[in-house]
């Protein structure tokens, strides 16, 4: 159990009705799964809006609203919040009751119209066999320790993601390799954290239509939002887009490619080196020794 007084301090907010002193139990926008003395947010999705469903919240018990208007009809006793974006509002909530256990890791996001989920099970593979203690969070599942947990989404909402970082601190992970999807930053659902790393594979024309981007332009500048949240971003410097991915971006930038120039760049010969020694050892104490300070210094001029 939390006080509010403790949780509100993360977001931007006018206080409708109610104390800030409200003890809460839990977070969730999730009508259905409201529980006595919880915050309930209230989401507005393509289909539903929290919104309508804030009075059977009060009824299941919640004990704090977080809304983007004023609501009607709700019991004095209940806290009511208003705020501009419910969504960051619900990322920023579920990050401070969990205390920010994304702090602790080295956070590593994936994201890219093609190669995800590739990409993230090799940098995952590649740290566990350098003997470094990793959690993977995917469109196909979840992995914590020898745990496997099926996945619902590529990027779980934030209440689910913050309490899978908490369980991957307690079973001693030190990074945590994930999936950013669009969607997932659209929705902000990982918002209240930045991540050490950002990978950006590549982008095409692809999730653009009903339900998911109204047009090119939000899907591109829903995948850059990586690049403004991360502390070094790994983009791929063969993508013909390339110029407009980087445009905006804040981070210290790295780039890895076949074609063009980069800092990274794979050569056939080191690819037959690979294939002659696939077996060959890693040493962890070499692997670990990397980190943003061993990345090149010096950054991409952005256009």
């Amino acid at each position: 159990m939390k006080n509010m007084r403790t949780l509100q301090k993360r977001i931007a907010y006018q206080l409708q009705q109610g104390s800030l002193d409200a003890e809460v139990t839990g977070i969730t926008c999730d009508s259905r799964k409201v529980q006595p003395q919880n915050v309930f947010v209230c989401i507005r999705g393509n289909r539903m809006d929290g919104h309508v469903y804030a009075e059977e919240a009060v009824e299941r018990g919640a004990a704090v609203l977080v809304a983007e208007r004023e609501l009607e009809g709700i019991p004095e006793k209940v806290t009511v919040l208003v705020v501009k974006d419910s969504r960051e509002a619900l990322a920023q909530l579920s990050c401070a009751w969990e205390d920010d256990p994304a702090q602790h890791f080295v956070t590593i996001g994936v994201t890219g119209t093609k190669g995800k989920t590739t990409t993230a099970y090799m940098i995952y593979e590649i740290l566990r066999k350098a003997g470094i203690r990793a959690g993977l969070i995917g469109t196909i599942e979840t992995r914590i320790g020898e745990k496997s947990i099926p996945s619902e989404n590529t990027t779980p909402e934030p209440v689910v993601l913050q309490k899978l970082f908490s369980e991957m601190m307690r079973e001693g992970c030190t990074h945590v390799v994930m999936e950013v999807s669009s969607q997932a930053e659209k929705q902000h659902r990982c918002d209240g954290f930045t991540f050490d790393y950002g990978v950006f594979t590549n982008i095409g024309n692809d999730h653009i239509g009903a339900g998911e981007h109204a047009s090119f332009a939000e899907y591109l500048s829903c995948k850059k939002k990586l690049l403004r949240t991360c502390r070094t971003g790994i983009v791929n410097r063969d993508d013909k887009r390339f110029p407009e991915i980087i445009r905006q971006s804040t981070c210290r930038l790295v780039t890895f490619g076949c074609r063009e120039k980069a800092d990274f760049m794979a050569a056939d010969a080191a690819l037959d080196q690979a294939l002659e020694h696939p077996t060959q050892e890693i040493n962890p104490e070499d692997f670990k020794a990397i980190g943003p300070a061993d990345l090149p210094a010096k950054p991409l001029e952005k256009a």
